[in-house]
């Protein structure tokens, strides 16, 4: 079992999860954090970190298609393991839906 990011991440990256992570399986995309699940021990310390509900875990039913997009672009992102300020404009974006469609960038972030 794992947890995963959703798409509420999506133009906000709040990085709160990322400072409690014991294990460091938080990966930076341009816009958005992803988990690596096979590196995610499930221990659950970052979904209650995350001040905008972008995370769950991969038992949830609205999990499953997260679970393999997070494992995706784990492979393909940086690493983050330090708190970051969130985006720009990140209060404003919290509360919009489907953003995977509108907003979603598969480039790489910064990482550490």
């Amino acid at each position: 079992m794992a947890f995963v990011v959703v798409d509420a991440c999506i133009k906000c990256k709040y990085t709160d999860c990322v400072e409690v992570c014991p294990v460091d399986c938080f990966y930076e995309g341009e816009n958005m954090l992803v988990i690596n699940p096979d590196e995610c021990i499930d221990c659950g310390v970052c979904e209650p970190e995350c001040p905008i509900n972008a995370i769950l875990p991969d038992t949830d039913p609205g999990a499953d298609k997260w679970l393999e997009f997070n494992k995706k672009y784990s492979e393909k992102w940086p690493n983050i393991t330090a708190q970051k300020a969130p985006m720009p404009g990140a209060e404003e974006m919290k509360d919009i839906e489907d953003k995977l469609e509108k907003y979603f960038s598969e480039e790489p972030g910064e990482g550490d």
